[in-house]
């Protein structure tokens, strides 16, 4: 015999969304809690506070599985206070290892895979009610059937505030094509453009566990920007695994050019920012469009990896430091104010000196605004962990400090060489201790630096756009003055 939940005072489950990983995530996790608002279940922000708790984890790198396995025991010890009933893993790391996770890590009630996802409020009621849930044998997901980045089926769009119900918009011709409730009242949002890859770099596990490319119409796309705009989000992030992909399935590589005009028309949205771009497929009527549509932020997130040429073979991926230089001047050329970000992979397999060298060379040319740096490591299921010739631990880890070390020197900088230009700034916190702090069009969300307004108009509230001119930096962080264009 299975418990029966206990009844709340309104009647209904309540439910809190922990998220980690990727803004890709971030989406994932408000389509769930579009799912489960209109099924009837209250989101809260607390975990405390919460019948249930979902952690939508991150499985891309050691670090990131290790920071949701211990988010999801930290969410089972509020078991022990009474109120909640059931943690339960989504995510990344869930669809990656389904049964072997669920086996190793008892404190969750279950681990749920991407099919779940549908059927997220029934699998959450059962799971609640005492009921086992069987977790998935993982698969190789390229070799199913594509992934849709929205259920075709779906009918309901959260009107927006952290425990409303769904609003059903009834019509053929007004069914939306997405399932969504806000849980931030950040001034931006991502927007998925696409999910899964079809490219098959030897490091990256992320095909594997996400599944083929697969594009949303535009028109659902401009659905929900719309939706977007009208809750208030002033920036829209464009997201998925590559970017640059978008529209090949549907016939017409170029939609992404097409699509940028009509997003930064919508009706409250200030400005739209694409993420991660291949550099091999960056083509020019992208960067064109990217770097010269009006609403469109001159925002270039490249995913170089590395500039060597011989590690970007290993690697399954293209290009050299001249092709990449290059396609940096045909960018700045076009918007000489551009934000340029990359990642890169250092202790690959096979690199030499050499390679670290002209990885080195290539990034004091490149003058990048920001730079991730990662050192490598072993991917389940990938093609670079079966490789021989790899370099022991303390030197990846040597090479990590030594490539850091220079692009944190580097991009503060960069950040130096914008002292004098105007920025606009969307505000994203206004408070007695930092005063007004945003970003300007340079900056990605979360991990590209901010820009403090210091003498921002009294009244200033998150949302707001502040006109200013770059005054200082600290680091890659900005500091800029008002320069009377305000709005």
């Amino acid at each position: 015999m299975t418990a029966t939940p206990t009844p709340r005072p309104d009647g209904l489950l309540s439910v809190a969304m922990v998220t980690l990983g990727c803004a890709r995530n971030d989406v994932d996790s408000e389509e769930l809690a579009g799912r489960l608002a209109a099924d009837g279940f209250r989101l809260v922000e607390d975990p405390e506070d919460a019948d249930t708790v979902v952690v939508n984890t991150c499985g891309f790198v050691e670090a990131a599985k290790k920071d949701s396995v211990d988010t999801l025991l930290q969410a089972a010890d509020l078991k022990a206070d009474g109120r909640t009933r059931a943690v339960v893993a989504v995510g990344c790391l869930a669809e990656r290892y389904g049964k072997d996770l669920a086996e190793s890590l008892p404190e969750a009630d279950a681990v749920l895979g991407f099919d779940d996802y549908p059927d997220i409020a029934a699998r959450l009621r059962s799971i609640v009610a005492g009921e086992k849930h069987q977790a998935h044998t993982p698969q190789d997901r390229r070799t199913l059937l594509p992934i849709s980045p929205v259920d075709r089926a779906a009918s309901a769009v959260s009107v927006p505030g952290h425990g409303s119900t769904a609003e059903l918009v009834e019509g053929p011709s007004t069914i939306p094509s997405f399932a969504r409730s806000r849980l931030t009242d950040a001034p931006w949002a991502p927007l998925k453009l696409a999910s899964g890859c079809d490219r098959r770099c030897t490091f990256c596990a992320i095909p594997s566990f996400r599944g083929s490319f697969v594009s949303r119409r535009p028109s659902d796309v401009l659905q929900e920007a719309r939706w977007l705009g009208e809750q208030g989000v002033k920036e829209l992030f464009l997201v998925s695994e590559n970017s640059t992909s978008y529209g090949k399935d549907l016939g017409d590589l170029r939609l992404l050019e097409t699509l940028l005009p009509e997003l930064a028309a919508v009706d409250g949205v200030e400005r739209v920012r694409v993420s991660y771009l291949q550099p091999a497929e960056t083509r020019p009527g992208l960067i064109e469009a990217i770097a010269g549509t009006p609403g469109v932020a001159p925002y270039f997130d490249l995913s170089f990896q590395h500039a060597s040429n011989a590690v970007l073979r290993r690697m399954r991926r293209f290009g050299d430091p001249d092709s990449f230089l290059d396609l940096l001047q045909r960018i700045r050329t076009q918007a000489p104010e551009a934000g340029v970000r990359s990642n890169v992979i250092v202790g690959f397999p096979g690199e030499t000196a050499e390679d670290l060298e002209t990885l080195c060379d290539f990034l004091v040319e490149a003058r990048l605004d920001v730079t991730g740096v990662f050192g490598y490591s072993d991917e389940d299921g990938t093609e670079a962990a079966s490789y021989d010739d790899k370099l022991d631990d303390d030197e990846v880890a040597e090479r990590l400090e030594h490539v850091t070390a220079l692009v944190e020197e580097l991009n503060a900088q960069r950040a130096e060489e914008r002292v004098g230009e105007d920025v606009g700034v969307l505000v994203e916190s206004v408070d007695a201790e930092d005063g007004v702090v945003g970003r300007a069009a340079h900056q990605g969300p979360e991990v590209d630096g901010t820009t403090r307004v210091v003498d921002a108009p009294a009244g200033t509230t998150v949302g707001d756009l502040l006109r200013a001119a770059v005054t200082g930096t600290d680091g890659v962080d900005l500091v800029a003055h008002l320069n009377g264009d305000t709005r």
